[in-house]
């Protein structure tokens, strides 16, 4: 098994009274470290553990910055290296603002810039001392007992965000925690928060929304669809024909939705690139669009599209038509990216689309892009497996308000029952290779987001090959964009067997392998479930990327498109999880600039009924007429 000892978590660096140790859970609030920062500066102690959670979950990252430049459970940000790394990227100064936490900490606690950074329960007391001096400078109470909501603008200015909706974000989601208290298991145990009351922020809240007001005033309108209270700028991909020809348009086409395709999804990407670099590209007419950008160091967002129009940006023209795409800063390789302020506002903004389109917040319709399914089997090997290893899909989930471990059981799972992939993200560490554009050398102990695959019920077995991703012959590796060998946080597969500590589920037409230890479990019995089956008489039933019409549906015979299955065959005696009994079956036609052009931008609608399934590392679609639906085991 990998080792964890490369790993620090906070909890590794905090102390509590001998009266507190045998407590199952460490209640941050009373360590040692937030107890003597919050005597000294005169501030709640709850509410620096709560500012801690909400920058870094707790974590110290053993002297790391963040990608935005921030250090130490309190994410002091250094604004000279930042500024620093902005003026690198862009080859000249950076005229951006940057809230330099670390030096304001460091003139007013006395401790030096590196101890901020190295030392915990120094980044502690900076972060403190910042709060202390803010809330007096605007004339606020101070005290150990005053009322959480009192900081609110003192929590705001700690954040190091520089944009109003980014602190305003912040605050409100710092508050939110104390209301309902925080868990966090770790490598060295369980960290919790209690909850507790927190009365309304309000004239101080205003200060900030009235902030975010003047921001929005001073941008350009536009028809964006997000939550009131979420500051999102529009930047519109242009819709233009660059060529003399019908077809010679973009980077996107005009729909009719959620009517016309019906919008069903969401699509979750990393931009493999920076911001600003990836706003260059969607404002290129010859290159494609997505519907909105999310920004790590703080958060925000832009909006591209209409929720109407469809972006061109799953490499599956069918997931497109019912999908919304959401790209977020960062490398899909380096998962240091994946912020928390970025979580939040992401989680924010995608909780709001799905109720308001009415889409099912569950890991088939709130998908990776590594989840999306190629359109052909020649196809396969070119889709993308971003966001990738690192994005933590349970937190995520919680942000949304839709734990994944609901409706599942920790009882031993048994042939024919479904297993929903819970590994827990923090103590998840799993092999990669690739660190550092080196293809052999190994990642550190970094948690990750899946269970490896193995062909065996042992450890020393060789991974998974799925043979869609390696049709040239080569064997699966445990190399970061190789993810034929992962079955990733919260989806949902049906059992084949159990022997001992480990589990084999039905994967791509195959049986694999995963380490499913009964003391520690990565996977728990999804109750409830419903499966499909090969229908009796079939030895192997074909998978499909695409729910698309029978032939019959077109009027125009030229306009049919084949139904092309995939590499893989479902077996007579295997069975898959059925994620959507009611999968869209349709063509949208859109190959003309002109939305006005006949029989063009139209929905080709098909009477064939599909399955939608968790065929493996993707989804996929079976023919309904090929299976036998029913609860599983």
């Amino acid at each position: 098994m990998p080792s964890v000892s490369r790993r620090n978590f906070l909890i590794a660096s905090l102390t509590v009274p001998l009266a507190a140790a045998a407590s199952p859970a460490l209640a941050v609030e009373s360590t040692d470290q937030f107890t003597a920062a919050a005597q000294k500066y005169a501030v709640p102690v709850a509410v620096l553990a709560a500012v801690s959670y909400g920058q870094t979950r707790w974590e110290d990252h053993a002297g790391r910055p963040s990608t935005s430049g921030g250090y130490g459970p309190m994410h002091l940000i250094d604004g000279a290296a930042v500024a620093a790394v902005r003026a690198n990227r862009a080859g000249k100064p950076d005229s951006a603002p940057v809230i330099d936490t670390l030096g304001q900490a460091a003139q007013l606690s006395g401790y030096s810039p590196s101890a901020l950074k190295n030392d915990p329960a120094a980044n502690i007391m900076g972060a403190a001392a910042i709060l202390a001096s803010t809330q007096k400078s605007l004339g606020h109470p101070v005290g150990t007992s005053t009322d959480p909501a009192t900081w609110y603008e003192a929590i705001a200015a700690v954040s190091g965000l520089t944009s109003a909706s980014g602190q305003q974000t912040f605050a409100d989601g710092v508050l939110a925690d104390l209301q309902s208290g925080a868990v966090k298991a770790t490598a060295g145990g369980t960290l919790s928060m209690k909850a507790r009351a927190v009365g309304s922020p309000g004239a101080q809240r205003q200060v900030i929304a009235d902030r975010v007001a003047v921001a929005k005033a001073a941008r350009p309108r536009g028809p964006v669809d997000a939550p009131a209270g979420l500051d999102v700028e529009w930047i519109p991909a242009p819709y233009e024909q660059y060529g003399p020809n019908p077809g010679d348009y973009g980077n996107h086409d005009l729909g009719f939705r959620p009517k016309s395709p019906a919008l069903n999804q969401i699509v979750i990407h990393d931009m493999d690139g920076y911001y600003d670099a990836s706003i260059t590209l969607v404002k290129d007419p010859t290159y494609l669009a997505w519907n909105y950008s999310i920004r790590s160091a703080d958060g925000h967002i832009a909006q591209h599209l209409e929720t109407k129009d469809i972006g061109w940006h799953a490499g599956n023209w069918y997931i497109n038509g019912h999908a919304l795409g959401i790209e977020h800063e960062g490398f899909a390789a380096d998962g240091s990216w994946y912020t928390e302020v970025m979580y939040r506002t992401s989680a924010k903004l995608v909780k709001y689309l799905a109720r308001k389109y009415d889409i099912p917040v569950d890991r088939s319709h709130i998908l990776g892009h590594d989840q999306v399914p190629a359109t052909t089997a020649a196809g396969i090997p070119s889709m993308h497996w971003d966001p990738g290893p690192f994005w933590d899909w349970e937190h995520y989930f919680t942000l949304l308000g839709a734990n994944l471990r609901k409706g599942t059981s920790t009882a031993r799972p048994k042939s024919g029952q479904v297993v929903r992939i819970l590994p827990g993200f923090e103590n998840n560490f799993q092999p990669l290779t690739g660190y550092q554009n080196s293809s052999s050398t190994p990642y550190p102990d970094l948690p990750t987001n899946f269970v490896t695959l193995r062909t065996q019920p042992d450890w020393g077995a060789p991974v998974y090959t799925d043979k869609g991703l390696h049709q040239n012959g080569t064997p699966g590796s445990t190399y970061v964009s190789d993810m034929g060998a992962r079955a990733a946080a919260g989806c949902d597969y049906v059992v084949a067997e159990v022997i001992g500590d480990w589990t084999a589920i039905w994967f791509l037409g195959d049986k694999v392998w995963f380490y499913n230890p009964r003391k520690n479990p990565t996977a728990r019995v999804l109750l409830g479930a419903r499966v499909v089956t090969p229908k009796a008489g079939k030895t192997t039933i074909p998978v499909y990327g695409r729910a698309l019409p029978e032939p019959s549906a077109y009027s125009d015979p030229a306009d049919v498109v084949a139904w092309a299955p995939l590499t893989y065959q479902l077996g007579s005696a295997q069975s898959y999880a059925l994620v959507d009994e009611k999968p869209p079956t349709d063509y949208y036609k859109a190959n003309t600039y002109d939305i006005d052009t006949p029989g063009d931008h139209v929905d080709i609608k098909g009477k064939t009924k599909y399955y939608m399934i968790s065929v493996g590392h993707r989804i996929g679609f079976v023919l309904a007429d090929d299976v036998q639906a029913s609860r599983a085991w």
